[in-house]
């Protein structure tokens, strides 16, 4: 688009354009009208109903500490795991560590989450093959 002339495009003027009516004392006052508009009152906020109710109670569950001590015990379990592995690398399995191990996978927990205990019975499974492996282990 090719802009010809020297019209103006908006309203904008220069300074020249307009003069100035007022003295240089005066200072900057906001036209607050002749009511200055308040701020509507707030309500209370009402307490959860309904689904949001139903929906709360569903994510606090029996017992929030069971999630938090099943992934202890799963990463106990996987931390016996990966020392077995390091001493298998160095070729002596210590007695002490596969003691430790199969008393610890002895004791199940359960977290309530059915995906959480369907991976910690995996992780279980896991540390009886390897104990089973290294003769440690008799079910």
């Amino acid at each position: 688009m090719r802009i010809t002339g020297q019209n103006p495009v908006s309203g904008v003027q220069g300074k020249s354009s307009k003069k100035r009516t007022g003295s240089d004392d005066s200072s900057f006052a906001p036209d607050m009208g002749s009511e200055a508009a308040s701020a509507p009152a707030t309500s209370m906020s009402s307490g959860i109903h309904g689904m949001d109710a139903l929906l709360a109670l569903q994510e606090v569950g029996e017992d929030p500490g069971r999630k938090r001590k099943a992934a202890r015990y799963g990463h106990a379990l996987l931390d016996g795991l990966e020392s077995i592995r390091t001493d298998l690398l160095g070729g002596e399995v210590s007695e002490d560590r596969l003691e430790a191990l199969a008393r610890e996978v002895s004791g199940q927990v359960e977290s309530g989450d059915p995906e959480v205990d369907a991976v910690l019975r995996e992780i279980e499974l896991r540390v009886k093959v390897e104990l089973a492996k290294l003769g440690r282990f008799s079910d």
